[in-house]
């Protein structure tokens, strides 16, 4: 699914429409003409069709991140998938007010970083305010799992930075396809294959581990991260090919 195949942040339309006119064979932009709606709403469309080629030729990924329903934001994933950053935090706990994030990983392109919060000379980079912002402030589109209900709001207490790109958060996609449960149970469900069985509650104790000194704690932990968020790609990509096939008819 790409944002040229989407109708549905026009004023007037919703999935029902969307869907009527897909039927009809108005899958993409190019396919459309005024008269297959109403005279007002086949107005509204030609002119977002009219600047929406404008803001994608300049990559403005906020415009549609503003303009999509937040359930159908996944559908930027496809114009912005070279430039999405995919990423997950470890945490010592739950609660942002008492407890404190322990590494980041963030992977965009062909490129993956840890950072950690107290800086081993061996494992990750040093967990700052400016190396989230270096990472994740430029992305035009932002890819989590339960990131706008955990991860966003842990970063945005404890390091202060603000994240306001397109977020698809793919708990909520995969909810669609009626994959539920936490994001282990949703790969194993999907088949996408992971190599340590370890989970949040251990996550925490190899950190605390880490601190008592335990050799090779930190390295389980980072790889753990590692793990979560390079597998957000993979999954990123079996959700937008499983919605766009139920929806869009061929």
């Amino acid at each position: 699914m790409r944002i040229e195949n989407s109708f549905v942040p026009v004023e007037g339309v919703g999935e029902r429409t969307e869907q009527q006119l897909w039927e009809q064979g108005i899958t993409h932009w190019d396919e459309f003409e005024a008269d297959a709606l109403g005279p007002t709403t086949g107005r509204r469309v030609e002119q977002f069709i009219s600047e929406g080629r404008d803001r994608l030729e300049r990559g403005d990924a906020r415009f549609f991140g503003g303009a999509f329903p937040s359930k159908h934001v996944w559908r930027l994933y496809e114009n912005f998938r070279q430039q999405a950053a995919f990423f997950d935090i470890e945490t010592t706990g739950l609660s942002k007010d008492r407890h404190q994030v322990t590494t980041v990983t963030v992977h965009a392109g062909e490129e993956t970083r840890t950072f950690v919060a107290e800086r081993d000379p061996y494992v990750g980079e040093p967990l700052t305010a400016d190396a989230v912002r270096e990472t994740l402030g430029d992305a035009p589109l932002l890819v989590t799992f339960n990131g706008k209900r955990f991860d966003v709001p842990f970063l945005e207490a404890e390091l202060g930075c603000t994240l306001d790109a397109p977020h698809v958060d793919l708990m909520y996609p995969c909810r669609q396809l009626g994959l539920s449960g936490g994001l282990k149970t949703i790969e194993r469900e999907v088949g996408i294959d992971r190599g340590q069985d370890i989970d949040g509650r251990e996550a925490v104790r190899l950190w605390h581990a880490y601190r008592g000194g335990e050799d090779g704690a930190l390295e389980r932990l980072v790889e753990y991260n590692r793990d979560d968020t390079v597998n957000l790609q993979t999954l990123m990509e079996v959700v937008a090919n499983r919605l766009h096939d139920e929806r869009v008819p061929r």
